[in-house]
């Protein structure tokens, strides 16, 4: 969008900076690759890039931070949000943690592209970092360059605002600049590298904290800084539970941080719930990679469900073990959050609560999935109590499993099936058959013969459940419409925007732009190729279906 007027919107920017006021930072200064002890983070700067220029804003994520967009000029902008130029009351800082990834203790990890330049007050009083991704090396890079590619960075400004309007938990995105640059990178790691423009996106949240950053303390045995880190967190981002940190008692004190992890434990249940909901699949659910929020964080090879499959994973790191396969996310969420458990133990000192609450998420995770799965279903969550529903979503399982059937469409076509007037349906074969992708050997209606007794069977036990659980057909449809997206951002859709980024037109990025800000409402007709299964071309094509972590 064009920008006009002066910078005054960007000189009313307060800064608080809670984290590298209130944390200890590294005793040293200058930027190159180390072990970091004994401190929370190292100040940094960005590097600066050679040609700035805003591809994207979010206008409402302006707002969150107090950013009026009209009061902006477009050139300071990119400079600010390339880190070419530093606010006053900036503090530049990246933050150190480790982490388990694919199931593996890695050590030091830390924002290695990451760059926080601050936390900004918004409205209200309201505290966000704002944190500049592909803004040159810090003391994490691990000899890496810092950098990110036009492609990972469109995906991850795209995403992080889809994410927020299909009404999942995660941080979000301020800004997408181009840098001018040129940046390598092995896309197939091949041994064949070639250079791909640079870009650099602003992520905004609440806390940038991770499991990984109360790991790594653990790890080391730095247990008065894993406890200031603690602590810091429950005052910051838990009011409630920060007038009771004042109380001096040992005891009074653990109390308060099980109820922090009972949160921790709640909020992770809810991201991992919601993802399933609209298919999701985040790909890399390292310990380092999740927030303490319960914030989606960290999207690199990540996709959506086409052709329902609990197997599927985008990442091709992952494709052997498929440790982050759609299907696993509760469970990898669950240990997630034990080893983020052994790390806080040495200060809670409760090992007997920690497992008890450990213990009981499975059951609560499973109530969770049930709960939105009636709601995909146009089903009160009462419905999850009968005796038969573990049946019907059983039934449901190997229907969606038993031929390649497109999961978003698939719910969709089943909201008009579900509000019909009467107690006569109509096929549920012929409502959802725009779901089916075309195989050998199926019928007009796109199912494989053998497949039908499954449609069929399914069909009478969810017209029960309709039946018992009558509502107005109104009701049902707006319940139905609010829980099952018409669009979702697949990723040959985002590829084809950075495709056509990169030739230099913008038309496919604005139209995706443009619709996931109404992941919910029906596309018009000239929208409809959005919603569409995917084409044969993209089952293959990289960056289409399965990703690599290179960006």
């Amino acid at each position: 969008m064009a920008l006009t007027g002066n910078s005054s919107g960007l000189d009313r920017l307060r800064f608080s900076n809670r984290f590298s006021r209130q944390l200890p930072a590294d005793s040293i200064d200058e930027n190159f690759c180390r072990q970091v002890s004994g401190a929370l983070f190292s100040r940094v700067q960005p590097t600066p890039v050679k040609a700035p220029s805003l591809l994207a804003l979010s206008v409402d994520v302006a707002e969150l931070i107090g950013l009026s967009a009209a009061d902006c000029d477009q050139q300071q902008l990119a400079r600010i949000l390339s880190g070419n130029e530093l606010l006053p009351g900036m503090d530049p800082h990246a933050s150190v943690y480790g982490g388990h990834q694919f199931g593996n203790w890695a050590g030091q990890l830390g924002d290695g592209r990451a760059i926080n330049l601050g936390e900004v007050i918004g409205p209200g009083e309201k505290a966000w970092t704002l944190q500049l991704k592909g803004a040159g090396p810090t003391p994490f890079s691990r000899q890496a360059d810092g950098r990110a590619v036009l492609r990972s960075s469109v995906r991850e400004f795209l995403c992080s605002e889809a994410m927020h309007y299909l009404g999942v938990p995660t941080t979000r995105a301020l800004s997408l600049v181009l840098t001018g640059d040129r940046v390598v990178r092995d896309m197939f790691y091949d041994g064949n590298p070639k250079a791909e423009p640079g870009a650099i996106v602003c992520r905004v949240a609440p806390s940038f904290v991770r499991f990984g950053h109360f790991e790594l303390l653990a790890a080391r045995g730095d247990l008065n800084l894993l406890e200031s880190l603690l602590s810091f967190v429950i005052s910051t981002d838990h009011p409630d539970l920060a007038t009771r940190l004042s109380e001096s008692d040992k005891d009074a004190r653990r109390v308060i941080y099980l109820d922090w992890f009972a949160r921790v434990c709640r909020s992770t249940q809810d991201m991992v719930t919601h993802w399933m909901r609209v298919g999701f699949v985040h790909g890399v659910m390292n310990t380092d990679n999740m927030s303490v929020l319960g914030l989606t964080i960290d999207y690199g090879p990540y996709g959506w469900i086409d052709d329902y499959n609990p197997d599927w994973t985008p990442n091709t790191t992952d494709e052997g073990q498929r440790r982050y396969r759609f299907g696993q996310q509760a469970a990898v969420g669950r240990w997630n959050l034990f080893q983020l458990a052994n790390a806080l133990n040495p200060v809670i000192q409760d090992a007997e609560t920690l497992q008890s609450m450990l213990n009981a998420m499975p059951a609560e995770f499973e109530r969770a999935r049930k709960e939105m799965m009636a709601g995909k279903l146009g089903l009160p969550a009462a419905a999850v109590e009968h005796p038969s529903f573990d049946e019907l979503l059983g039934g449901l399982e190997r229907l969606l499993c038993s031929q390649a059937i497109d999961m978003t469409i698939f719910y969709r076509c089943l909201i008009e099936y579900a509000c019909q007037h009467d107690s006569s349906p109509v096929s549920l074969i012929d409502v959802i058959s725009p779901a089916l992708y075309p195989l050998a050997g199926s019928d007009r209606t796109g199912v494989v013969p053998e497949n039908r007794p499954l449609f069929r069977d399914w069909q009478e036990s969810y017209q029960t459940f309709l039946l018992q659980f009558a509502a107005d057909s109104d009701s049902r449809r707006a319940n139905m419409r609010a829980a099952n997206p018409e669009f979702v951002l697949r990723n040959y859709l985002v590829q084809q925007a950075i495709d056509g980024l990169e030739q230099g037109d913008r038309t496919e990025f604005d139209s995706l732009l443009r619709l996931l800000k109404q992941p919910y409402t029906d596309l018009a007709e000239a929208d409809q190729r959005f919603a569409a299964r995917r084409p044969d071309w993209a089952r293959q094509r990289a960056g289409c279906s399965m990703l690599s972590c290179s960006s």
